[in-house]
């Protein structure tokens, strides 16, 4: 069954906003912490933010810290991406995933979205 589903991707234009959600079901709701990775054409997988469900701890990369931000609400079972001051090197495609702090901040997870395309066009 379908754990959990991306939305919000789309193209703008850079210094443009965004705002991601990935909405969890089934098991991957008992998962402590949400996160989301990137990946580029060509590059490797690359963590970007997490939040953990219960006292909403979060971690978010170097790369996007001071732009993006990673928040939840608990009676959805929807964690956000807002993507602020976008840029063109943000183009990738954005998964959500399921699983505890440590292991998502080391890009082990227990659950993995389908993804959701996010085009920066400069």
């Amino acid at each position: 069954q379908v754990q959990l589903v991306e939305s919000g991707g789309g193209l703008v234009q850079a210094g443009s906003s965004l705002r991601l959600s990935c909405t969890a079901s089934g098991r991957a709701t008992s998962s402590p912490a949400m996160g989301w990775f990137r990946q580029a054409p060509g590059k490797e997988r690359e963590f970007v933010a997490l939040i953990t469900w219960a006292f909403a701890s979060t971690s978010v990369a170097d790369s996007v810290k001071g732009r993006f931000a990673i928040s939840r609400d608990i009676a959805k079972d929807t964690v956000y991406l807002q993507m602020n001051s976008l840029k063109p090197e943000d183009t990738a495609v954005y998964y959500c995933a399921a699983g505890d702090f440590r292991g998502l901040r080391r890009g082990s997870y227990d659950y993995w979205g389908q993804g959701t395309q996010v085009t920066v066009s400069s």
